[in-house]
């Protein structure tokens, strides 16, 4: 191939900016098509899978607001690939109508600390407690800053029920009891979690933002087994 040949598109393409930029909007508006179709039709090619996983509860929609607040998607991913090597590590891997009700997705893109996608149940929640306030007292050698600041800062019952509200909105299925009764359902789990971290000599709060991220953690990758009952019973009918 002559050198002529080999920079036909700088004489073709690049000096015509019009044509140029036509073909990239082309090009673009394929590769948006391509990944933003299946979102919109994912229901109708696997009905009442995602109806399997249950939107957050209050508590965990708080905790959800500050592991965004924080930054925590920044160093932590929220997908597990289907290879073995990230199977054998995080676990089963991450499928899309686990991530129905999150509004905005956390994927994330790196992964300077490990995938959370399936933290859920794999620790106490005494361990997310001193992993915060040091997180080289349950990870040595972690490059993780402490955040000490979430084990005294207080959660707002009025700002979390607006989250719920605006969640509602867009598509939640909350109930009207659950838009009603926010502050009593927060309190509930909260006091939950404090009553298993007292067992481990832990004394908190359950209005205090370690309580809410703690909830937000321990829920993540928790409905993998509810999809799984709910596919084999669609293949049982299929059959």
């Amino acid at each position: 191939m002559s050198d002529s040949d080999a920079h036909w598109h700088r004489r073709a393409l690049e000096p015509n900016a019009g044509l140029f930029a036509i073909l990239t909007t082309v090009a673009i508006s394929i590769g948006g098509l391509v990944e933003i179709v299946p979102m919109f039709t994912i229901d109708a090619a696997k009905p009442g899978i995602a109806e399997s996983v249950a939107p957050y509860t209050p508590l965990e929609v708080a905790g959800r607001d500050i592991y965004i607040r924080e930054g925590c998607m920044v160093c932590h991913s929220q997908m597990v690939r289907p290879f073995r090597d990230e199977t054998l590590r995080y676990g089963l891997w991450s499928r899309s109508e686990e991530y129905t009700w999150d509004r905005p997705f956390l994927l994330g893109s790196r992964r300077i600390g490990p995938d959370l996608h399936r933290v859920g149940g794999k620790y106490p929640d005494a361990w997310h407690y001193e992993h915060m306030r040091d997180p080289r007292s349950t990870t040595p050698g972690s490059v993780m800053p402490p955040y000490p600041w979430l084990l005294t800062w207080k959660i707002d019952p009025a700002d979390v029920q607006a989250s719920v509200v605006a969640l509602n909105r867009v598509g939640t299925p909350y109930s009207a009891d659950d838009l009603n009764n926010t502050a009593w359902m927060l309190q509930q789990q909260g006091d939950e979690i404090v009553g298993r971290m007292a067992q481990s000599g832990i004394e908190v709060t359950w209005d205090t933002e370690i309580v809410a991220l703690t909830a937000y953690l321990q829920r993540l990758g928790t409905d993998r087994e509810a999809l799984s009952a709910e596919v084999a019973q669609q293949g049982e009918e299929t059959r």
